[in-house]
């Protein structure tokens, strides 16, 4: 059971606070509903009696969202190749409301993005959304502002790429051209 004013996370839409709890009659029947203010000004109800089984849940602590940062840091994991599979296995990961797999997937699609240059329609608006659940999530557990949480989770996934994804010929060049212009030293100091 959650009160006003508890931060919760409502899978599929991001974080965001509930702002009421009130009673209301649908289709002739009474139910309790969290009011819940969603980010971009967006208010959604959710009835009380079905709240968790729909993945309604606190938001994480400040240590978990260190863990999650810490996610971004680390390599893609494996996708399909396959677009359609790919882009089912990331909603599936979406739906569960799990912080770590919508990092995962916000992660994936930004170094696919990198790699290709850009994605399918329905894979950008996916890593919006991801990215959107993520940074909402994120802003109200580190008590920061949209810009600080979007231009951190971005630097993190920047670093992570120009760590796993710099092309090893890239890499190999870099090396062969400092090679190239190094002097050997023989051993006579006369120059």
């Amino acid at each position: 059971m959650f009160n006003v004013g508890d931060n919760i996370v409502y899978p599929m839409h991001g974080a965001g606070t509930i702002n009421a709890i009130e009673e209301k009659e649908i289709l002739g029947e009474k139910q309790q509903y969290y009011v819940i203010k969603m980010p971009g000004e967006v208010m959604v109800m959710v009835p009380t009696a079905k709240a968790e089984s729909m993945g309604v849940r606190s938001i994480i602590d400040s240590e978990r969202a260190g863990e999650v940062l810490k996610l971004l840091e680390q390599n893609e994991t494996e996708m399909s190749d396959n677009w359609n599979k790919r882009y089912r296995e990331n909603l599936d990961k979406m739906k569960t409301g799990d912080i770590y797999k919508v990092a995962d997937v916000v992660r994936n699609l930004t170094f696919k993005q990198k790699e290709k240059g850009t994605l399918s329609t329905g894979e950008k608006k996916m890593l919006n959304n991801a990215k959107l659940i993520l940074v909402s999530e994120l802003v109200l557990a580190e008590h920061a502002s949209k810009e600080e949480i979007e231009k951190l989770v971005d630097n993190k996934i920047e670093m992570s790429y120009k760590e796993f994804k710099v092309p090893t010929e890239a890499k190999i060049d870099l090396q062969q051209s400092a090679v190239s212009k190094f002097i050997p030293f023989d051993g006579n100091t006369n120059v």
